[in-house]
């Protein structure tokens, strides 16, 4: 009898943890936005569009570890701007945002996941219109080539003990 009550409470947790983790990775919609699913690009992608509020457009971008890449993001409004979500992570705060990070992001990726990219036009700004053009450039890049450590200088026996570095 217990042990069907705990084969019952693991597949109730497994369940758990699928939906939770298939939640994560699907991302909460404004009304009248449109997803579309990109794959990595192979050479730089462009996509344009336009940042009608309710009826915009938002990617996602599936990304692996080790993967180099550089997202730049372009338009003519001020207020227009681009947020990256990774949605793999539970908070659904933009770990990159045009409008404090500046208008490109270049990384190497740390881990599988996948990234929502968002252009919005702000809802704080004076409203000169229904939005704005856009453009976002996907650049996969060659892996940034490994610094190579200088060669130690052996230590030389000494008399004398190293003196304490100087405060700057």
């Amino acid at each position: 009898m217990k042990d069907h009550s705990v084969r019952t409470l693991i597949t109730a947790a497994a369940l758990f943890l699928l939906t939770v983790s298939a939640m994560a990775q699907t991302p909460q919609l404004d009304p009248g936005e449109k997803l579309e699913k990109l794959q990595f690009p192979a050479v730089t992608m462009q996509l344009k569009g336009w940042t009608k509020f309710g009826n915009g457009h938002v990617y996602t971008l599936p990304v692996r570890a080790g993967q180099h890449l550089k997202i730049s993001f372009s338009t003519k409004s001020k207020f227009a701007f681009l947020a990256i979500f990774d949605l793999s992570k539970p908070d659904d705060e933009a770990f990159f945002g045009t409008d404090e990070d500046g208008l490109s992001f270049e990384t190497t990726i740390k881990e599988n996941a996948t990234w929502l990219l968002r252009p919005y036009y702000s809802k704080v700004s004076p409203r000169r219109g229904l939005g704005a053009p856009f453009s976002i450039l996907i650049e996969p890049l060659a892996a940034a080539p490994q610094q190579p450590q200088p060669p130690a200088e052996p230590e030389r026996p000494s008399l004398f003990p190293k003196a304490p570095p100087k405060p700057q």
